[in-house]
């Protein structure tokens, strides 16, 4: 592939080259569709023509707030050929914070998926004067009434307004030559635990470079076809699904939710899929309690014969789930990334594949480890900075070093070991430091526990909120003839309260005393995103997890 400086001019290089090759899979009422690379660039080219028409200016936002979706990838790349920077939002979002991001961000217009995402908009509007516009991938009801005037269209409508247009192609190539690395691509807020989200600022040559570098790390070619189901609103699928399967020439299949994942393997048959650690619990639940050929079999048969291998992200991988996949013959790598680094600062790979730990830097990019234990990063991938926040830019990233707030080892060959979130430590009332992600990670190692939250911050001891695994605790429920009795959040059963306590005790003997979990709540539903409880990662929120529980975790401490 020609060098080329900016993520419009890597898609145009590519499609001019591939032509008619299948760029892009995706759904409609169940059935899959393919868009060459030419239909792709001509939609796009399209779009970008129509978004310069309605005086979107280089270096202005304009804003998409969607489900994964065909359009969105084009949509994407039409604003990036506007020289605009997209503001993506996570498709649950409240109106509330919708309304701050736009605001925030002073956005111009929006791209939205259809009606539910247009009212969210709509019932905010009186609080968006700089928001022009609105464009709907899926037409609006005529009786859908917005509170002020706004310039509204259909996305068909956008597509095919630049035909009526003189000279439009050129048009956007002519605004493509005047965008370079350094502008900005893109601004994606980060999912704040307390207080409002904080807009990272990420160019060209961040996102680029970081899908060039990791493209290369893990050997992905023109040959190549992902499963991507993960929100294109979060960086993790923004630039190692989107952009490197643009940069490797690679074919991509946008799947999903997640309910249909194990369907969209079985229809796609990829070669390579991105997840989160979540998913790749669900699927070893499957194949658990099989024996080893069974369960090797039983995962080749769930990934497809195609599959060469898997990539995890996001949050921590499990240590049994990694080794799990690895005796299996699947090979599973772990990376790790923020945000603010493009997202990706290390990854394992074919070429080296450390368990437990996150990999090596990748080339471009150094990292080192501070006295607290804090992990700093520099190179291409980190942010330009905070969007109208000098003040965090400039706590966050201190003589080019990004100061990543996560706490981590470097091993004698390299490789990046996270322990914990720096402003995660848990500091006991007898001043003992506890990470809590360690113990959370010890405790879902249990088959009969999905999800672990563990609290203790200025107290006497450590608790934790356990989530069990719904399946395998009923069938037990059942044999023993228990039961469940819940109340309001919470099981209550004393049966399965003792069933559950001897199984953390036992697991509580692998760390020392000050951190083993000494009491507990059942909650008797899973974490989940709607109720803001997981990112759109589906990592646990631990401090608005813990604060929605707080009142009945403190009386823990008064038995």
């Amino acid at each position: 592939m020609r060098k080329v400086a900016t993520l419009c001019a890597m898609h145009r290089s590519a499609a001019h080259i591939l032509g008619h090759r299948i760029a892009l899979r995706y759904k409609r009422d169940g059935v899959w569709h393919d868009l060459s690379w030419h239909d792709v660039r001509l939609s796009a080219d399209r779009a970008a023509a129509a978004l310069i028409s309605l005086g979107v200016e280089r270096g202005e936002r304009v804003a998409m707030l969607s489900e994964n979706r065909a359009e969105w990838v084009i949509a994407d790349l039409a604003i990036l050929s506007s020289g605009s920077a997209g503001v993506t939002m996570h498709a649950p979002l409240v109106s509330e914070q919708v309304a701050f991001q736009l605001s925030h961000s002073q956005s111009k217009g929006i791209i939205v998926s259809g009606e539910a995402q247009a009212r969210k908009v709509f019932s905010v509007l009186d609080q968006l004067p700089d928001l022009e516009f609105l464009i709907s991938f899926d037409p609006l009801p005529t009786t859908l009434q917005a509170s002020r005037s706004i310039a509204q269209y259909t996305w068909q409508q956008l597509v095919h307004s630049s035909n009526v247009q003189n000279n439009w192609q050129q048009r956007v190539l002519e605004r493509e030559a005047t965008i370079t690395e350094n502008d900005l691509a893109t601004i994606i807020y980060t999912s704040g635990t307390t207080g409002n989200p904080k807009g990272v600022m990420l160019t060209h040559s961040n996102l680029l470079t970081n899908a060039l570098a990791t493209g290369d790390a893990g050997n992905y070619g023109p040959s190549d076809i992902l499963l991507s189901w993960l929100p294109y609103s979060h960086i993790y699928a923004r630039t190692v699904d989107l952009y490197l399967t643009m940069s490797t020439w690679g074919t991509l299949c946008v799947g999903g939710p997640v309910e249909t994942l194990f369907d969209d393997l079985s229809a796609t048959q990829p070669t390579w899929m991105t997840a989160v650690p979540r998913f790749y619990e669900k699927a070893w639940e499957k194949v658990e309690f099989l024996s080893g050929t069974e369960r090797s079999a039983e995962l080749r048969r769930i990934f497809g014969p195609r599959l060469v291998q898997l990539s995890s992200g996001g949050a921590p991988l499990p240590l049994h789930i990694a080794q799990g996949f690895q005796a299996s013959g699947i090979p599973l790598y772990q990376g790790y990334g923020l945000t603010e680094s493009s997202p990706v600062i290390s990854f394992n790979d074919p070429r080296g594949n450390r368990l437990g730990s996150v990999g090596l830097p990748l080339p471009g990019v150094e990292v080192r480890i501070a006295e607290d234990g804090e992990i700093f990063t520099r190179g291409p991938h980190v942010m330009r900075g905070y969007w109208r926040d000098p003040k965090a830019t400039a706590e966050t990233i201190v003589d080019g070093w990004l100061h990543t707030g996560d706490v981590g080892m470097l091993d004698e060959d390299g490789y990046l070991f996270i322990t914990d979130r720096k402003k995660d430590i848990i500091v006991t009332s007898g001043g003992k430091n506890i990470a809590p992600t360690e113990i959370e990670r010890l405790l879902i190692s249990d088959p009969y526990i999905d999800q672990a939250v563990v609290y203790g911050d200025g107290r006497q001891f450590i608790s934790a909120l356990v989530v069990p695994n719904a399946t395998l605790l009923e069938e037990e429920v059942r044999r023993q003839g228990w039961s469940l009795g819940l109340e309001n959040d919470f099981i209550t059963s004393a049966d399965v309260h003792a069933f559950f306590e001897a199984r953390i005790s036992s697991l509580m003997e692998h760390v020392s005393p000050p951190e083993r979990v000494r009491r507990f709540l059942l909650l008797n539903r899973p974490l989940s995103m709607e109720r803001g409880q997981l990112t759109a990662t589906l990592k646990v929120r631990r401090r608005f997890v813990i604060s929605q529980f707080e009142t009945e975790l403190l009386r823990l401490y008064q038995k």
